[in-house]
């Protein structure tokens, strides 16, 4: 398998969403960052950051943003520098395992697409009911994916508090401690030149919270948007007397604890020596997993 078949298959073939988000993000800074070397190579001008600030980054005049509807979705994808990207993807990656190991992969991308919706919303209030941002107020944009991350941060902060993640120097930390710190330093930081990414920052992190509040109620979010509609088979039994429809119903879901003693099975001897039964519970569980993700 060569570099480009090993690419594509951890982007669309490894089960996870997040490589695919940090392949889009990565991607796009690629691009615009070849074609503004290219410019100032040739031209020594900057037309192409000039055009990501125009009409892909997210504005607070809302004049302009009525003119540049799409801008709320197009600014999480963009960054302006190596360092915001890194880190930014840093932590999209770490975050991101965890929110898929404990939900699902589609949820992810809503919270990311969501949460961004959400910093940019918040934002963009923030500098048109405050007065503190009057004077740029008309030239203030923003880039970047942080409010997303802030978002998959807060969420998974919030569905598994005590959750632990090991942090250079700082050894196991749990996650309700690093949200909070996160959202703290954001807080205190509106007050810097970066006021508009702080503020997106914390437009994501509300949207990641409630996001996952309601999902414990019982109310997804994500489910128009995540799941497709399904067609459920019909058996129609005759009877002299009467015609019956009902509905095909999944057996029992398998425990994990079969599960994990038939995957010691396939560890020590093999699929091929398992029985019919084990086999049968095997493919009932991966059938009734992949039921679940759609």
């Amino acid at each position: 398998m060569n570099t480009i078949d090993e690419l594509k298959m951890k982007i669309f073939a490894s089960g996870t969403k997040v490589n695919l988000l940090i392949a889009i993000n990565v991607a796009v800074f690629l691009v615009f960052g070849l074609l503004n070397v290219g410019e100032y190579l040739i031209t020594r001008q900057n037309h192409v950051d000039l055009f990501i600030r125009e009409y892909l980054a997210v504005p607070t005049y809302l004049p302009k943003l009525l003119t540049r509807f799409w801008t709320p979705f197009t600014y999480m994808f963009l960054h302006a520098g190596f360092f915001h990207i890194l880190f930014n993807m840093l932590w999209l990656y770490w975050m991101g395992r965890i929110f898929e190991d404990f939900l699902n992969s589609k949820k992810l991308v809503f919270v990311y697409i969501a949460g961004g919706l959400a910093g940019a919303f918040f934002y963009i209030a923030s500098f048109n009911l405050f007065p503190a941002f009057a004077d740029v107020r008309l030239t203030s944009a923003a880039v970047g994916a942080s409010a997303s991350v802030t978002a998959i941060l807060v969420a998974c902060a919030t569905l598994v508090p005590n959750y632990s993640i090991h942090l250079l120097f700082l050894g196991a930390i749990r996650l309700k401690w690093i949200a909070l710190i996160y959202v703290v330093i954001d807080l205190l930081s509106i007050t810097g030149s970066n006021a508009g990414g702080y503020l997106s920052h914390l437009g994501g992190a509300i949207f990641g919270f409630v996001f996952i509040k309601a999902l414990q109620n019982g109310n997804d979010w994500s489910k128009p948007f995540t799941q497709r509609p399904t067609r459920k088979s019909k058996l129609k039994v005759v009877s002299k007397s009467h015609v019956q429809n009902f509905k095909v119903k999944n057996t029992e879901t398998p425990n994990q604890a079969t599960i994990d003693a038939i995957l010691d099975k396939i560890s020590t001897s093999g699929y091929d020596n398992l029985t019919a039964k084990d086999k049968e519970t095997l493919f009932k569980a991966s059938t009734q997993h992949e039921e679940k993700e759609k």
